[in-house]
């Protein structure tokens, strides 16, 4: 099974990962605990999210730091419990929030946001919330200092098929478009004042550096 036959999951930040919604607490207990006999009948274990009655599942193979089939077998899976259960899929839940900051000498600054944060080095220029619930940080490097704009902003990672309404609500909501020359990959924004986020749909490690808060 490929990851597009995968209707209820999307790939962010190179998981995939679904958001149902059930009918009580208890019932969403009980899905949990399905995803949990299938995560030990195929060893491979997910990150699970209970809040009342929503759950976000998100699962990555992390011994070779990539999706793999056993990805998608237990998605698979995952998603036989769902439709068996008539649970209600919620895909514009599905994402999370990165906080970019841009650094010149990155060595320099991310040992001072590791050591405040207690966060956790878990990849290049990353740093992660041990518990996966708050919003991880990313430096980004940065050719020379910026002077008159802030060199911090946020990404908002959401769904692909997610992405064009989010930008259309922050417009509605009185941004701006910055740039979207970097579609579908990620929009630059901008508030009513300037500061500016990404709505951003994949990861963009290539993406030039330049006038822009670009990933």
């Amino acid at each position: 099974m490929t990851q597009q036959q995968l209707t209820g999951w999307r790939v962010v930040r190179g998981r995939l990962e679904t958001a149902i919604k059930a009918p009580s607490f208890t019932e969403a207990v009980a899905f949990v605990q399905r995803v949990a006999e299938i995560a030990e009948e195929q060893n491979h274990h997910p990150d699970v999210d209970l809040r009342y009655n929503r759950v976000r599942v998100r699962v990555f193979s992390h011994d070779v730091g990539a999706l793999t089939a056993r990805d998608t077998r237990f998605a698979a899976a995952v998603d036989a419990v769902v439709e068996e259960a008539g649970l209600i899929r919620e895909l514009e839940r599905i994402g999370g929030t990165v906080i970019t900051i841009d650094a010149v000498e990155i060595s320099a600054v991310k040992p001072f946001w590791k050591a405040i944060t207690g966060y956790r080095e878990t990849q290049d220029d990353y740093l992660d919330d041990p518990s996966g619930i708050l919003p991880s940080l990313w430096f980004q490097p940065s050719v020379e200092p910026r002077e008159q704009r802030s060199t911090t902003h946020v990404d908002v990672y959401v769904a692909h098929d997610q992405a064009e309404a989010r930008v259309q609500a922050a417009l509605d909501a009185g941004g701006r478009l910055v740039t979207d020359a970097y579609a579908p990959g990620f929009w630059v924004l901008a508030d009513a004042e300037g500061n500016e986020a990404c709505v951003c749909t994949t990861d963009l490690p290539e993406a030039p550096v330049g006038d822009f808060l670009l990933r």
